[in-house]
């Protein structure tokens, strides 16, 4: 048996040794908005279909947290999470056939997809308040 530490075989790659980029950001970035709306996202959804199937007085305490100051941070939150997913899916989908590769390709799309993300929140949240 080989001992260890005496082995002359190369250390694979690393976050010390890549260079950071938009893609790797908007990759970690696609993760954990997936979690995020997986995990807050069902908590608000299954928050509110049960409030509207126990009656007025649940649907009544949860409009009141949903319309407070930190009930819209949580769902201008998750709509972003939305929106952002969204936008990098669709940006994975095209990578997945094959297309945009290129470095310039790739630099732009990751740079596009997370203030995609933000302009449709933004789209969203104003279309809704208006």
């Amino acid at each position: 048996m080989a001992q260890a530490g005496t082995s002359n075989r190369p250390l694979s790659p690393h976050l010390q040794i890549w260079k950071w980029g938009p893609h790797m950001v908007v990759s970690i970035l696609h993760r954990v908005t997936g979690n995020g709306l997986a995990v807050g996202g069902l908590a608000v959804l299954l928050w509110w279909l049960g409030a509207l199937a126990s009656g007025p007085e649940a649907y009544a305490t949860f409009s009141e947290h949903a319309s407070a100051w930190y009930g819209m941070v949580v769902l201008v939150g998750i709509s972003w999470a939305f929106f952002n997913h969204m936008a990098s899916g669709i940006r994975h989908f095209v990578l997945d056939i094959g297309a945009g590769y290129e470095l310039g390709a790739n630099r732009l799309w990751s740079i596009l997809s997370p203030l995609l993300g933000v302009a449709l929140t933004a789209a969203f949240w104003a279309l809704l308040l208006t």
